[in-house]
């Protein structure tokens, strides 16, 4: 199971003059997780994979279902305000009210005092990361096959119906977002059919799926 580490260091190149506050990662460990807390965490990813045309951005779920265990004794907050069209607001139901609020950023709140988030947006990010680790040979050095995991379900869960990937998740396909993300599930191992989604029509695209993929290949094999 995955798990939110927060204000380490996590290896021993790393150096801080604060301890590594506000410093946060991902890290894997299969004997984590009990049965019920896997399921929810499958439950979520489906029920986000099945959504992923009407919301495209996952609110950090994963991260959120952690905090609410580790945060549980906060999680409790008054009651819902209701208030009608001719009701009178009072002071006690305002106060409910912000009472409600404070509790529910208090339970998405860090140990170490931020308030973590991922960036849920721009599609060229992971792709350059992946391309660099292909060319430099440090592929699977770096990335465990957990996290090559993840990064085709993100991939394919941000593929647009038509089968492209624009340059951010709300984006509509480009040539250039197709071709980063094609090749990047091509260099993580995925096969040209592989996936969900529709396949990927190059036609207009091929001129930048070429450029991306010649270079990558270029480099490899010059050691570069």
């Amino acid at each position: 199971m995955w798990k939110l580490k927060i204000a380490e260091g996590g290896s021993r190149w790393l150096r801080t003059t604060n301890d590594h506050v506000g410093r946060q990662f991902w890290e894997f460990d299969p004997t984590l997780g009990s049965p019920e807390e896997l399921a929810d965490i499958e439950k979520a990813r489906q029920t986000f994979h099945e959504n992923r045309f009407k919301k495209k951005h996952s609110s950090d779920l994963l991260m959120r279902i952690q905090f609410a265990k580790e945060n549980s004794e906060s999680s409790v907050f008054p009651p819902k305000v209701h208030i009608k069209n001719d009701e009178d607001i009072t002071e006690d139901k305002v106060t409910n009210v912000l009472r409600r609020a404070v509790g529910f950023h208090s339970t998405l709140q860090a140990d170490d005092g931020h308030w973590p988030g991922d960036i849920g947006g721009p599609m060229f990010l992971l792709p350059g990361l992946v391309i660099t680790l292909t060319i430099t040979g440090e592929l699977n050095a770096v990335l465990s096959k957990e996290h090559k995991q993840e990064i085709c379900r993100y991939i394919y869960n941000h593929q647009n119906r038509d089968g492209g990937w624009g340059l951010h998740i709300e984006g509509h396909s480009t040539m250039f977002g197709s071709a980063l993300n094609y090749v990047t599930l091509r260099l993580l191992g995925e096969g040209a059919n592989d996936g969900e989604g529709a396949e990927v029509d190059f036609g207009s695209r091929w001129c930048h799926f070429n450029n991306i993929l010649g270079k990558v290949l270029a480099f490899s094999t010059w050691g570069i």
